[in-house]
């Protein structure tokens, strides 16, 4: 083959995929797989000048090809300018899918070098993205995206991170792995509950040299991990299947001798057992841990006032039931990393959102000391929460101790779905009434949370959801509940919300059947209700400052008015298909609810070196640079001027975990504060001369200065009633969604989205906006198209994720609305940018065709019979 233009000669059987080829023969690791079947196109590679999935093409069509990967388009002229673009416009995020998309751009630009958005469109339509929403990939290959800035707070800076997921040479979970490392295969039940028993090992062994099986009396110390101290339910290897997709069994040796033995041949048997799969049948059977009786993980509670005692005197009633199914996070990186044992401890490089969380799992299922372990995050492919828990890491250390030679691993595209954790599905019933003239009175809401196998995250949720559960307004009876249920489903777990999406479906459309009764537009109901400064919420608590849902609302009047006026006119020229304008409203506590939520930063100074040692995970949401943009901001340096060390646990202290929306306000607090402990020992001025740090103009003569910083947002533990300071503060968000719905057909164009937030203060907007628009993608999935069911929908071509044609122009309004707490007045906007999107979108139909969606997504089945009465 000819290979970014040099001859290369490959001795592989001509089966062999391309990508495999690529990635392993070659070692052109910017070639990424993410699912093996032409799904996702995070492998396409220009073949002979035309797009080709890598992992599509057999090895021995390529004789005489000419090929062309990333690595050899970022080193080409269009290649280096498209890149640029992207670069400028955050067109890349996580970086996953960025190598396809720009070897997809590259050959439309070198047909049309100044496409339109419908031709762009086309050409990258077959590389699937899950962090961007793709309208800034639009406008990077057209030309039209922001400008860059250099500066500090507030500057659209690029990525600091954004270089090497441009060209090639960003090292995920499965791109670092020594050569010589052995291959993890787990063995899977195909069950949803079963016994496992476990035969001949020795036998195996002796059949199959060079190959170890591994099961669970393997595991040398505990052999159980989860996310709280007190819950540690998973095992590394099951005795007992749980779930469909429960590792039960693992084989490690040479990759090409342990993917080739034959399923049959390993000595693990599954007895089926019966299985649980409602939440309603799973409250009336024996519990699946004996810890959780009655197979009730948590409850959570929130209530004020007398809520029932209000509804009879309310002079509008709105009540419904709605349902929501399994989410999967569909991040394009599948589970992925290697472990080395060394010496008495352990490392382990992978994918995940929270390294500090893994190491202490790690330790416990080897049983050796915390500091025996050190966790070395890659660059991640997308997390959303499915990478907080500890999934693959317990099984790859134990698998390197037990063996003592460096093992990897990385789940198909297929394990990935079975085995890791979900959104929640969930059954809300809830009803609210508002006086005549619309002020809201009560709310009654009661959830029940569907947290599969084993806990994840479900007390979490469980905690969260009745917080939430009556939204950005001022309700003043609530009495909310929400349970999360064990059953022999997939887990569930942390998924961009913690459960609070599904309650907004809920009481969103509450909002819009109450203000239809009581005659008011749907806007300015929201803004009647909508929390205030110097407002209690409805756990009591006072908010004193930045709370921005009021000019959110507001922000949307203009756009409101517009798109209510072309809907109608539309509308009146008749036809199947009908138009409609919705709204939603949103606010999120930003980090833990009720509980201890601390970061640590440190910053040292030697010589002429500023080395920033940030343990905040970057999974693509800009961390690594909001962080070191407010550390410059402090110091008056540029970002240039500092070298980040990010999320090593033996290099850069505890930050916590990369979820709950916390980084940028509770790290980038901490961050803020090193800062200024640094500025305080050096009492000088500090200056950068583009090669090194000064200090009153020359380089530090002193020893090593460190500066240390420490935030942990101030709140109060929930009592019984659910009162008390679960968060110290709020993002506030409201959208718009314009739509059309074809009555005889029951599809949904999306045409339009609006969305204010309330941010407290940008740190860098593009990154801001970037935030917003994959958030909205994520929720048009969630409204639209998302559901997976367990055995059906494991790969991404049954299981829909939006793609470029999916998602309309977006608006973007930010709102500052200072908070005094966060630094430069930040808070944060990973998770309120999701929140609204759906419910505005089934506000939307409800609209344009009078019909009420209850469940989620509003496939066309769904529609027809919601628009038939059903």
């Amino acid at each position: 083959m000819i290979v970014n233009g040099e001859a290369v000669t490959l001795d592989l059987p001509p089966h062999t995929r391309l990508s495999e080829a690529l990635r392993e023969g070659l070692g052109l690791r910017g070639t990424k797989v993410g699912c093996d079947a032409g799904d996702c196109g995070a492998c396409t590679v220009l073949l002979d000048g035309a797009q080709a999935c890598a992992c599509l093409v057999p090895l021995g069509q390529c004789a005489d090809a000419r090929v062309e990967t990333v690595e050899g388009i970022a080193a080409s002229p269009e290649g280096r300018a498209l890149a640029a673009r992207f670069h400028t416009a955050g067109a890349a995020q996580c970086g996953i899918c960025t190598p396809g998309m720009l070897v997809a751009a590259v050959e439309l630009l070198r047909r049309d070098p100044a496409p339109r958005e419908a031709a762009a469109e086309a050409a990258l339509g077959g590389v699937l993205c899950r962090c961007t929403g793709y309208r800034r990939i639009i406008e990077a290959v057209c030309g039209t995206g922001p400008a860059a800035e250099i500066g500090g707070v507030g500057a659209r800076l690029p990525r600091v991170d954004g270089a090497a997921k441009l060209d090639g040479t960003a090292r995920y979970g499965d791109d670092a792995a020594p050569a010589e490392a052995l291959w993890v295969r787990p063995i899977r039940s195909p069950y949803a509950h079963a016994r496992v028993v476990v035969g001949e090992v020795d036998a195996f062994h002796a059949a199959h040299p060079g190959i170890r099986l591994l099961v669970a009396r393997d595991v040398p110390g505990r052999n159980g991990f989860g996310i709280y101290p007190h819950i540690k339910d998973q095992p590394v290897l099951a005795e007992v299947a749980l779930h469909r997709g429960d590792c039960v069994a693992a084989l490690v040796g040479p990759r090409a001798s342990v993917l080739a033995v034959p399923r049959a041949a390993v000595p693990v048997v599954l007895e089926p057992l019966p299985a649980l799969s409602a939440p309603a049948a799973a409250l009336e059977a024996p519990a699946m841990h004996a810890q959780f009786p009655g197979n009730v993980l948590a409850e959570g509670v929130v209530r004020r006032g007398d809520a029932a005692a209000a509804l009879v005197g309310a002079a509008h009633l709105a009540e419904g039931e709605w349902e929501t199914g399994f989410v999967e996070h569909a991040y394009l990186e599948p589970e992925a990393g290697w472990a080395r044992r060394v010496g008495d401890g352990v490392e382990v490089w992978c994918s995940t959102q929270a390294p500090a969380m893994d190491r202490e799992e790690v330790a416990g299922v080897l049983g050796i000391p915390l500091e025996a372990v050190r966790i070395i995050p890659s660059a991640c492919g997308g997390g959303f929460g499915g990478k907080l828990d500890a999934g693959m890491q317990p099984l790859l250390a134990v698998a390197a101790w037990v063996t003592g030679q460096p093992v990897r691993g990385a789940w198909t595209r297929g394990e990935s779905m079975a085995a890791s954790t979900k959104r929640h599905p969930a059954r809300i019933t809830a009803r609210a009434g508002c006086d005549a003239e619309g002020r809201l009175l009560a709310l009654e809401f009661d959830g029940t949370y569907d947290t599969g196998a084993y806990a994840s995250w479900g007390p979490t949720v469980a905690g969260r959801v009745p917080v939430h559960a009556s939204g950005p307004y001022r309700v003043p009876n609530v009495a909310a509940r929400a349970r999360a249920v064990f059953t022999h489903n997939p887990p569930s777990g942390a998924f961009r919300g913690f459960g609070v999406p599904q309650a907004a479906l809920a009481q969103e459309a509450l909002w819009d059947m109450l203000a239809d009764q009581a005659g008011l537009d749907r806007l300015e109901f929201r803004i009647l209700n909508a929390l205030r400064p110097g407002d209690a919420t409805a756990t009591g608590q006072v908010l004193r400052h930045s709370a921005g849902q009021a000019a959110c609302l507001e922000a949307l009047r203009p756009a409101w008015a517009a798109l209510r006026a072309e809907a109608a006119a539309r509308n009146a020229a008749g036809g199947t298909r009908r138009h409609g304008v919705g709204v939603a409203g949103m606010w999120y506590g930003i980090g833990n609810t009720a509980m201890s939520n601390p970061s640590e930063m440190r910053l040292v100074l030697e010589g002429g070196t500023l080395t920033f040692l940030n343990g905040a995970v970057d999974i693509g949401q800009g961390s690594s640079t909001v962080l070191a943009q407010v550390v410059a901001e402090a110091l008056g340096l540029p970002v240039a001027a500092l070298r980040e060390v990010n999320g090593d646990t033996a290099l850069t202290p505890d930050a916590g975990k990369t979820s709950a929306s916390r980084q940028s306000f509770v790290s980038g607090r901490a961050a803020l504060e090193a800062a200024l402990d640094l500025k305080r020992q050096v009492n000088g001025v500090l200056g950068w001369d583009g090669a090194r740090v000064t200090v009153n103009g020359e380089a530090w003569r002193g020893g090593a200065i460190t500066g240390t910083g420490r935030f942990d947002p101030p709140t109060v533990p929930l009592d019984a009633e659910g009162q008390g300071v679960p968060y110290a503060t709020y993002g506030f968000a409201a959208q718009l969604c314009a739509l059309s719905v074809d009555t005889e057909l029951g599809t949904v164009a999306l045409e339009r989205f609006v969305a204010a937030h309330d941010v407290g203060r940008a740190l860098n907007p593009t990154l801001v906006e970037g935030q917003v628009h994959g958030g909205i993608a994520q929720g048009i999935g969630l409204a639209l198209m998302e559901e997976y069911i367990p055995g059906r929908t494991e790969n991404l071509h049954d299981y829909l994720i939006p793609s470029f044609g999916d998602v309309p122009p977006i608006e973007v309004i930010l709102v500052e609305d200072p908070e005094p707490l966060g630094p430069y007045g930040a808070k944060g906007v990973g998770e309120p940018a999701l929140v609204a999107t759906a419910p505005a979108i089934l506000s939307a139909i409800r609209d344009a065709t009078g019909a009420s969606i209850r469940r989620v997504p509003a496939l066309p089945h769904r529609v027809l019979e919601a628009l038939r009465g059903g």
